[in-house]
Parts: structure tokens; sequence; C-alpha cells
């Protein structure tokens, strides 16, 4: 099967390509990009206009799928399913399922869980056994059988002495370390971030310093180890400031934040609605201002969206009582167009290179990422004017707990191809096909 992609707007960060032109796949694989392919070269074509957004498929380095373990949740299935139509193709899973993923029956479990789904999905395995925190898996064996990188998210590795275990180790195999930033002992009790609306609500807070202490000790481990430390959901201007000035030094420090820290702050906490309870928690408007500021100046080097489904029955409880965790692949690139894009804080091209060639660069995805000739065919194609409001009821997800319910977003992705199948299509696109 053929199919082209004619005229839209082909960008690809990974080559510095932003132009229109026309993309051939070619079963599996990209055959052809290049102006005016003739139409009779495919067996179908999809009419675009330069408006459209031709992408290398999304990628999201930070998902739970709740796989094995938690099946009224979500299951590698519509974990997959959310994905796709959120216009993601890779995805790279938490260990803190049930079983915890740290061993190779794991690994190799979910890479064959993913094999029906169509998409690229790759485990991270845990640091330590059942993160407990006090032996350390077996890093070698299990990045040969397919972890594509270490952490005890969920937790964080509490012992500075066995994170730098798990760095000397994991740098002999230059696979990153994940770090769950939080010192427990400042998060306590906590519920929300620490501040006005938490005394106002009443609530116990978690100061912005039980994520940055993590994040300062990190860095001088990395600085003493050579290790890499790829830090997970960073939500505070703290945390910012020691990480753009670690990376001014040249350590070899990756960093991630989410739409929901991009949008979102404490404020909206008000309602104590369960939905907006995650961790780290949403901070204040100078947090999100500096999340923004570090996206757009490279401090922060990608987007992924922490999905952590949860059951309608636990989002229904009390708000100090309700487990952390929001979903937001279906939401996330809604998200940042809305927030980043429409506001003419960044490029297309920097879009698509925080939400896809960049992650796949950092955790060394070498089929994803990329938007060229002989290249594996996954592909995104956007709308970046599509307006829509969300509804968690036509989530593909199975759990329902967004933050951003009911709230009007601009652009979303409108095909999602995956080795070369069109898996996704959004039900309200006016695309012209035809079958030649």
């Amino acid at each position: 099967m053929k199919t082209l992609l004619k005229g839209g707007r082909v960008i690809d960060p990974a080559s510095g390509l932003d132009a229109v032109m026309d993309v051939l796949i070619d079963g599996t694989q990209v055959a052809a990009i290049a102006p005016n392919i003739a139409p009779e070269q495919a067996d179908e074509v999809v009419s675009l206009t330069p408006q459209h957004w031709v992408t290398p498929g999304l990628v999201d380095v930070h998902v739970h799928f709740r796989d094995p373990g938690s099946p009224d949740k979500e299951t590698t299935e519509t974990g997959a399913a959310a994905a796709i139509a959120g216009g993601f193709t890779t995805v790279c899973v938490m260990p803190n399922t049930s079983p915890v993923i740290d061993s190779t029956p794991m690994v190799q479990y979910i890479l064959n869980a993913a094999k029906p789904t169509g998409i690229q999905i790759f485990p991270i395995a845990a640091v330590t056994r059942g993160l407990e925190g006090e032996e350390m898996t077996a890093i070698g064996t299990l990045v040969s059988q397919g972890a594509v990188a270490f952490s005890d998210d969920g937790k964080p590795v509490s012992s500075a002495n066995m994170m730098r275990k798990a760095l000397e180790y994991s740098k002999m195999f230059d696979v990153p370390i994940v770090c769950h930033a939080e010192d427990c002992s400042l998060f306590g009790n906590g519920v929300m971030h620490e501040g006005y609306y938490s005394t106002l609500l009443g609530l116990p807070g978690i100061p912005s310093v039980a994520e940055s202490v993590m994040v300062a000790r990190d860095i001088e481990l990395v600085r003493f180890t050579g290790g890499r430390v790829h830090f997970a959901h960073i939500s505070s201007k703290e945390s910012v400031a020691l990480i753009r000035k670690a990376k001014a030094e040249g350590l070899p420090i990756t960093a991630e934040t989410t739409p929901h820290y991009l949008a979102l702050t404490d404020a909206c906490c008000q309602a104590y609605d369960p939905d907006f309870k995650m961790n780290g928690p949403l901070r204040g408007e100078a947090d999100r201002e500096a999340l923004i500021e570090a996206v757009m100046d490279g401090t922060i080097d990608m987007i992924a969206t922490d999905h952590a489904p949860h059951t309608p029955d636990e989002k229904s409880m009390a708000f100090d009582c309700s487990p952390n965790g929001v979903i937001g692949l279906e939401t996330s690139l809604g998200v940042v167009l809305t927030q980043l894009f429409h506001t003419a804080k960044l490029s297309p091209t920097a879009i698509i290179e925080l939400m896809s060639s960049k992650p796949a660069e950092v955790f060394k995805l070498k089929d994803s990422g990329r938007l060229s000739v002989g290249q594996r065919a996954d592909i995104t194609v956007i709308d970046p004017e599509k307006e829509w409001t969300v509804d968690p009821a036509r989530f593909r997800s199975k759990s329902r707990n967004s933050p951003f319910k009911g709230q009007a977003l601009k652009g979303r992705a409108i095909l999602t191809f995956a080795n070369g199948q069109c898996l996704f299509r959004e039900p309200g696109s006016l695309l012209a096909t035809s079958s030649l």
C-alpha cells in the first residue's frame, strides 16, 4: 500500500526541513519527500494544505499504562489508543507497575504487549528492585533486553549512595537515570503546593524546595560520576535555575516538564477537584512563567505528559485522600499549541523538537523523531488551527482524570500513521482522500 500525503507543510527538526512538500509512504517506510510527487505513484492520496503540519510521530518518554497490575485504570491497548489519538507513535512506560518492571521477564512482557498496538512502546526499568531503594537492578542485562532508561518514578532514589552507584553503572551503557526529584522528608503529608492557596484552602503543602533539593543533589552526583540524569516532571522555578546553571557547565543533564505545569497553577485547586492533584504539584504563576521561559531557551529539553490514569472512584474521593496523577496523552498537543504556538512563544519547528526529535535523541530511540526517506513511517499530521473542547467522555484512554476537561483548545492531531499504517483519523477532519 502506497499513501501520498500531498501539499502539507513538512517539518523535520532533525534535518532542518520546513517546507511545503509531498510525502510518499510505501509500506512501512517513507519512500520520498519532494515537491509535486505524481499522484499516480500512490494507491491513496490524502490532500492537505500548507496549513497542515506533517511531522515525525510525536514521542512521549513518560507515561504510565498501569500494565501489568491495574487494568481498571489503563491497559497497554487503551493507553496506546490514547497515544495514537494524541498524535504519539512512540512512548516510554514507567516501571511502577505490579509487578515492577525490574527484571528480564518484565521488560519482555512490555515489549510483547506493545506489538499488537502498532506503535513503539519502550520500557523504562526500575533503578532498584521492587522500587524499594535497597538493591540495584541488573542495569546491563536490562539494557541488553530493551530497557532504554532507568527510574524509580513514583518514588525518589532517596539514598545518595544508591544514586551514585546507579549513575556509575548506567554510564557504562550510556543510558539515563530518570530522576523523580523529591525529598520525602520535606514532602511530608503534603497534597498541593505550599503557598497562599494551600493556606487558604487549609490543605497541607509541599514546598518547592522538596523538588529543588533533590535536583541539586543529583546535579552534584552527575558532576562526581559523569553519569547521565534526566529530570522528570520539573515543576518549580528553583529547579529550573539549578538545571540551567548545570547545563551551562556542560554537565550531561536533560529535563522535561509537562503541559499542565505550562498551563495551570495552584489557583486551580480552589474547587478541591482531585483532577488538579499531581506530584509534583501545580505551583505558582512565577513557576509557570519560569517553566515557559525554560522551554523557550532550551533549559527544558522536552515536554512529556506523565500520563497517569486513575479510576473515577479514586478521583471522586476528597482532594487530600485521592491519588496523585492526571492523564494527558490526548490533550498534550492541544495544550502546547494553545499555550506556546498561538501565543507566538515557539515556532512549529521548536514545538516538534520538544515533542518528537529531542526526546527521541536523548533516549536514543533510533526509529523515532525523524521524518526522512528510508525512515520508519511514523508520521503525525497536525491542524494547528483546529478548535475543539476537551470532553473526557470521548477519550480513548480508560480513565477520565483530566485537568483540562471542558477547556477550549486550538490545534490537534488529525492523522496518525505508525509503521506506515493510518491508525487514527480525527472524526471532524475534512481531508479529501482518493484511491487510485
